[in-house]
């Protein structure tokens, strides 16, 4: 898990860049403002977690168990839902996508949660 944890923060960081860049330079000109600001969120959350992620990597590997793995798992799932909800929402201007975003949202809450949890009790 440790490995797979730090790969999949690495691969969601990187993507994360590569998202910045892409809506910073070919985004800026075909979306409105708002919509611009709206795939920055995305970004941003996208790369906060993906850092998490290494950190519940590093975390694993010092042989913190269970709950560490679960907070890996609720940020993959909020960067799927969150993000993923609100690129997809800008690159399609489909508005009810937001509807679904607020769960990936709860899925970071759950997974900072987690850690925490599992940092204190060591597991």
């Amino acid at each position: 898990m440790t490995r797979f944890f730090l790969a999949a923060g690495s691969i969601f960081a990187g993507l994360a860049v590569a998202a910045g860049a892409f809506g910073a330079h070919g985004l800026e000109d075909s979306v409105s403002p708002d919509r611009l600001e709206t795939f920055r969120t995305a970004v941003t959350y996208q790369m906060y977690h993906a850092l998490a992620l290494l950190v519940v990597g590093w975390a694993a590997a010092q042989g913190w168990g269970g709950l560490l793995h679960g907070a890996g798992y609720c940020f993959i799932a909020g960067i799927l839902i969150f993000s993923g909800s609100l690129y997809v929402l800008v690159l399609t201007d489909t508005g009810w996508l937001g509807a679904i975003t607020p769960f990936g949202g709860v899925a970071f809450i759950v997974g900072w949660g987690l850690l925490a949890w599992g940092v204190l009790s060591g597991g």
